[in-house]
C-alpha cells in the first residue's frame, strides 16, 4: 500500500508543479523546451534602451513565462511574440503572476511596434489578472520598476531581432 500512496504522491506533486503559468492557458510543456535569446530595443524619449531577453514564440514557452525565475539579469526578461504564439490576428492579453517570485513590469505591445500600456511592478504569486487593455500582437516582460526607471512610456517604439 505504501508503494500506491508514494505513487499517488508523485503524481499529485507533478500536477502542482505543472499548473499555471506568466500566461492563462493550458498545462505547461513537459518537454524541457528552452526560450531562443533575442534583442529587443525600446526608443524612448530618453534614448535607446536595449534588453537581452528569451523569445518565448511557442504556446509552451508563453504559458511558462518567467516562472519560478529568479535572479533576472537588470536588462533581461522575456519577449512574447508572436502574440497570440500561434498567428492569426492581434487579441487582448490577460496576463498573470502566479509561480512568478519576482515583480515585472509588463509591457504590452501593439502590432505597429508601440506601446500599447505598461503594468508595473506586477504583484509575484498573484494570480489577479493583468489584462492589455486592446489588442497587441507582443508582450515583453522585464524587472519590475525598469520602464519607470528608464523613462519607458506608453506609445514608444519597440523593435527586435529574430521571429516577428
Amino acid at each position: 500500500m505504501s508503494i500506491v500512496r508514494s505513487w499517488m504522491a508523485a503524481v499529485a506533486l507533478g500536477a502542482v508543479l505543472l499548473a499555471g503559468g506568466c500566461t492563462r492557458g493550458d498545462a505547461v510543456s513537459t518537454s524541457g523546451e528552452t526560450a531562443a535569446a533575442t534583442v529587443v530595443t525600446i526608443k524612448s524619449g530618453n534614448g535607446a534602451h536595449v534588453f537581452k531577453v528569451d523569445l518565448a514564440d511557442t504556446e509552451a514557452e508563453q504559458q511558462k513565462g518567467l516562472m519560478y525565475r529568479t535572479g533576472i539579469p537588470k536588462d533581461g526578461g522575456m519577449l512574447f511574440a508572436p502574440y497570440p504564439p500561434n498567428g492569426g490576428a492581434p487579441r487582448e492579453a490577460s496576463f498573470w503572476m502566479k509561480n512568478t517570485p519576482s515583480p515585472l513590469d509588463i509591457i504590452f505591445i501593439r502590432a505597429d511596434g508601440t506601446i500599447a500600456h505598461i503594468a508595473e511592478n506586477t504583484v509575484p504569486f498573484s494570480e489577479a489578472p493583468v489584462p492589455s487593455g486592446e489588442p497587441v500582437g507582443a508582450v515583453l516582460e522585464i524587472n519590475g520598476g525598469r520602464a519607470l526607471e528608464l523613462g519607458i512610456v506608453e506609445g514608444d517604439a519597440v523593435s527586435w531581432t529574430g521571429k516577428k
